[in-house]
């Protein structure tokens, strides 16, 4: 699938069983939030992201003995790709890399010496495992700091060269890099800083966004802004939610940006005065029947809702399928043209059944 014809051309970095960077999709990223020591809990948590569509799990790994639980999860069955995410303790990253872990998260400035981060390259090459560099604005290093006085765009993304140049020191360049900030316009800033200094695949996001409304509201201004400037290749909506909010709505941006392989994307308008059928209860009915499975797709489906013929096919005249209302009654249309007019009452089943027909 063509994404966007201008997307940035980065490396093609491979994590466990999936790529990112190069031509494949954007990748969608949450975190457990379990005691990463509670291996049980994060297989049952782990689970529920893969079945809510999340491509790559982080964990927390405090110490040496929590790494242990990537072996337990790879022996129960986990075949999604695993990332350690480790500060300050180089041993960690070594451990973790011996029990499984398919990407290791550090910042080679602040394990140690060269012999540390030369431990961790070693043991990332000899696992076949990338490094996520990852840099945030309340963790900048102090020469930095002093040098532009605050976590400006530009301090970021420095702080972020100077961690891959640890890296590169010693011939290491399986690097993924991740710049993060709670402001949504410095975070954005940062990363297309970036982008013109490397062709390292990004990791967006915007840090400590918040709750699950107002976080992915931020998510959305910041991610989206720089999906549609090509920059970007894997992406986590952080919310102070459960992690399966966040590879929801992640997918929801990507969704809305039409950057998603499958999937759903809902055209629906606010409804007016000319409105003559229960839209809002429609299209609510609808995408709760898309969350059930009721609605098969193998390919990203446009589906509009219309509250009347004004904002019908003609708006909506790109949508692959839809319905736009009438008095007591809608049409169903496809790509702009009138197929046939039925009741408002049977128009969302009927919308169901003409979906799962175009995919058979």
């Amino acid at each position: 699938m063509t994404y966007n014809t201008n997307r940035r051309k980065t490396k093609n970095i491979r994590i466990g069983n999936i790529s990112i960077g190069g031509d494949a999709p954007v990748a969608v990223q949450s975190m457990l939030c379990t005691d990463t020591h509670d291996a049980e809990a994060c297989l049952a948590q782990t689970t529920a992201l893969v079945d809510a569509g999340c491509d790559i799990v982080r964990l927390a790994v405090p110490d040496r003995e929590a790494a242990k639980t990537f072996a337990f999860l790879k022996e129960h069955g986990v075949t999604i790709p695993l990332v350690a995410d480790i500060h300050f303790d180089y041993r960690i990253a070594l451990e973790a890399a011996a029990c499984g872990a398919d990407k290791i998260r550090i910042n080679p400035g602040n394990i140690g010496d060269d012999d540390r981060v030369r431990a961790v390259v070693n043991a990332c090459r000899e696992h076949g495992l990338p490094i996520r560099i990852g840099v945030n604005s309340g963790s900048l290093e102090k020469h930095i700091l002093a040098k532009y006085g605050a976590p400006t765009a530009e301090a970021l993304a420095e702080s972020a060269m100077y961690h891959a140049a640890l890296l590169e020191k010693f011939d290491f360049t399986n690097i993924v890099i991740s710049i993060k900030a709670s402001t949504v316009r410095e975070m954005i800033r940062a990363n297309r800083i970036l982008a013109d200094k490397c062709d390292y695949p990004l990791h967006l996001g915007v840090t400590e966004a918040g709750t699950a409304h107002m976080g992915t509201v931020k998510s959305a201004a910041g991610i989206g802004a720089l999906l549609c400037d090509g920059i970007g290749d894997t992406i986590r909506v952080s919310l102070t939610a459960d992690p399966v909010e966040e590879v929801k709505e992640a997918h929801n941006i990507l969704r809305a940006l039409e950057l998603e392989e499958t999937g759903i994307n809902v055209v629906s308008c606010p409804t007016c005065g000319r409105t003559q059928i229960p839209l809002i209860d429609m299209v609510k009915e609808f995408e709760s029947r898309v969350a059930k499975g009721d609605v098969k797709t193998d390919r990203c489906l446009r589906v509009a809702m219309m509250g009347c013929i004004v904002n019908g096919p003609g708006e909506a005249r790109e949508a692959d399928i839809g319905i736009a209302g009438g008095k007591d009654e809608a049409v169903l249309f496809r790509h702009g043209e009138i197929v046939k007019k039925i009741p408002a009452a049977a128009a969302v089943d009927t919308l169901v059944d003409e979906i799962n027909a175009l995919m058979r």
